[in-house]
């Protein structure tokens, strides 16, 4: 047992970092054209560039004029070649970048709306200005913190503004906001973060000084295989690495987990001595890691045998030493981490060094790797499973893994069969079975089944299977002859788009036609009674599934009991289900404490923090039988559709509620 505990904690803190790591990265990779932009900037127009190279190159001892002008050039003596100019390099990477990554981290944390990011970028303003170095750290601070900040001000006076006020408010609470969050930035952010980037760079220094810098290595490459290399990098060594580049022109930390060598190394020492699918998938896989910079194709080969680690580990060393002992680095981050984006990065100086240390870290990476796998008389290992398990680090299916041998995408038999699978079947499957079931027939598909069912209850004879990710392996157990794709949003997932295109790709183009709706429910007031409708409510997830669970006791639908089933329920998988909504309902061995069909309804207008995902509509669910189906997929359609959930936003009594649930037909 304490074993078990102990791995569940692992994984949840990994998941936890990776999660940190993707929220980084996505206020970053958004923008990497800046980024990419800047770059080339200063590749070509600084005073070591490649303009002025080639023009001393050929004998040029003229004036560079304009060119000397957007690089802020120096004279011999230190002094600015043109008074009051500060070029273009200088300013991009002290406002321009900052400001897009404070702006994408407002918007993203406010729900994708401009607010949120205006507010961002004037929070992170302020810590610019208060700050020598680029305030990439501060920007993934103060952005994020201006969106939040600026959700819950809006929470306190949402639906109390008189019309025609609403502009006039939302205007000035921004600016004075953002205003206040500016001094904040300037007072505290750009002065911790200056500190914070002082003393990492005294130890990126001692370590450069003594010749370390190659173990990083050690907690890189393995981190990369878990999908923990956004934390680390995007954190970390892409805000450290520009302000390296900006005092001396280049970076060696872009290098540390952007280098193409390890990964063009292991690929080739399979494609060379590997046995099987992996012997055969790898000359595909090195053209999509090397050229197009999508490292995470060669994860599953190490996967399948992880001894292999060794050999990225040793492959990413070489590699940062050659890097080391040559001086080179990059001007900005390359990403993706292909061959081609690393040159493009590489300052003329550093070309030399930066391709030996890709040469020697593909070099030192295949021998290892090569020695490893002739000594190995086992066979290559489930690449398969090794795959489906890289896609269970990362959280969602791989853009590239399909082209792996034994991935589910390599078969052709067609689908007719689609299970939507949870532990009691009565709640979160059923509005995700009714998501996926329009999308199915929207696409033609009408000879395509997709249904519900408890995962106690699968069988194995069905064709694809659809859970939420903490359970595939559950679902697997029962139907292992099927399919299993894996989804953690259950109203939007990208995943559903994905099984069309599967549908398309096995069963042909589809039959277009329209599929009839199923018949409409008689109402929503059958199951849904307006005693069992609050729409003012507060408190943490625990209080908001005891709230919803206590409204479906005292409508008489289930015994007291099933309160602490639908908590145990939540202990296990999340009843999240995405836009703003969660389902929680009992366990399926709690199904004898329910009376009858029955829901409740919940809403929290300053939301509910769902473990990482804000909830403002909680809907407590009791399934005797069958006929709350037709109102699960009645409120799947409603929350799919923005303009209805604006609707219950801004409904004001239990009738509002009723009326937008009843308006809508079942999927």
């Amino acid at each position: 047992m304490a074993t078990t505990t102990d791995g569940a904690q692992r994984t949840s803190t990994r998941l936890r970092v990776q999660r940190f790591g993707t929220f980084l990265s996505n206020m970053v990779l958004p923008n990497i054209g800046a980024f990419i932009a800047w770059g080339l900037i200063t590749a070509l127009f600084i005073q070591t560039g490649w303009i002025k190279l080639i023009g001393d190159a050929f004998g040029y001892d003229g004036s560079y004029g304009f060119v000397a002008q957007l690089g802020n050039w120096s004279n011999a003596d230190g002094t600015p070649m043109f008074e009051n100019n500060t070029g273009i390099v200088g300013p991009m990477i002290t406002y321009l970048l900052p400001l897009l990554i404070g702006y994408t981290g407002g918007r993203m944390v406010y729900r994708d709306t401009i607010r949120g990011g205006v507010v961002g970028a004037i929070a992170t303003m302020g810590a610019i200005a208060g700050a020598t170095v680029p305030m990439f750290l501060g920007a993934m601070i103060m952005g994020p913190l201006g969106g939040w900040s600026m959700k819950k001000l809006d929470a306190l006076w949402a639906h109390k503004i008189r019309p025609g006020f609403e502009m006039l408010v939302n205007n000035f609470s921004a600016g004075i906001w953002g205003g206040f969050l500016a001094v904040i930035g300037f007072v505290l952010a750009g002065p911790f973060v200056q500190a914070f980037s002082t003393v990492a760079g005294n130890v990126v220094n001692f370590l450069v000084e003594r010749n370390l810098l190659p173990l990083t290595s050690i907690f890189i490459e393995p981190a990369k295989v878990l999908f923990l290399n956004n934390a680390i990098n995007q954190g970390i060594l892409t805000p450290l690495g520009t302000t390296q580049s900006q005092v001396d022109g280049q970076s060696i930390l872009f290098l540390l987990e952007a280098n193409p060598g390890p990964g063009l190394g292991l690929l080739l020492a399979f494609a060379v001595f590997g046995r099987g699918a992996a012997k055969s998938s790898a000359p595909g896989a090195i053209l999509i890691q090397f050229v197009g910079g999508i490292h995470e194709i060669y994860f599953p080969y190490v996967l399948a045998k992880p001894k292999l680690i060794a050999a990225v580990i040793l492959g990413g060393m070489a590699g940062v030493a050659t890097n080391v002992a040559f001086g080179s680095g990059l001007r900005s981050p390359a990403s993706p981490g292909s061959i081609i984006a690393v040159w493009a990065a590489a300052p003329p100086s550093s070309l030399l060094g930066v391709t030996a240390s890709v040469v020697v870290a593909a070099g030192v990476c295949f021998v290892v790797a090569a020695f490893l796998l002739k000594i190995d008389k086992s066979d290559d290992g489930d690449l398969s499973a090794a795959t489906a398990q890289m896609e269970a680090n990362k959280g969602k299916k791989s853009s590239v893994s399909g082209m792996l041998g034994g991935s589910a995408a390599a078969s052709t038999g067609p689908i007719h069969s689609i299970v939507f699978a949870c532990d009691a079947g009565m709640g979160s499957s059923a509005m995700g079975a009714s998501v996926l079931r329009k999308k199915v027939q929207s696409a033609g598909f009408s000879d395509v089944t997709v249904v519900n069912k408890a995962i106690s209850n699968l069988a194995d004879d069905v064709d694809l299977v659809v859970t939420h990710r903490d359970l595939t392996d559950r679902a697997r157990a029962q139907s292992p002859s099927a399919e299993h794709v894996s989804v953690d949003n259950f109203m939007g997932s990208p995943r559903y788009d994905e099984i069309v295109e599967l549908l398309r790709e096995r069963n042909g183009a589809g039959a277009g036609g329209a599929v009839a709706a199923a018949p409409a429910a008689s109402g929503a007031s059958g199951l849904l009674a307006r005693e069992s409708i609050v729409l003012d409510a507060n408190g943490d997830r625990a209080a908001a599934i005891q709230q919803a669970g206590e409204l479906l006791v005292a409508a008489g639908a289930v015994d007291s009991s099933y309160v602490q089933a639908m908590h145990e329920r939540e202990t296990s998988v999340s009843t999240y289900m995405g836009n703003l909504l969660a389902i929680p309902h009992g366990t399926n061995e709690a199904k004898s404490a329910i009376h009858r069909s029955a829901i409740s309804f919940v809403r929290f207008p300053r939301g509910v923090d769902w473990n990482g995902s804000e909830v403002r509509f909680v809907i407590g669910i009791a399934g005797a039988g069958d006929d709350h189906l037709a109102l699960l997929a009645r409120i799947a359609e409603v929350f799919s559709d923005s303009s209805q959930v604006a609707r219950l936003e801004q409904a004001r009594t239990e009738d509002d509620v009723l009326a937008v649930l009843g308006a809508m037909q079942p999927a």
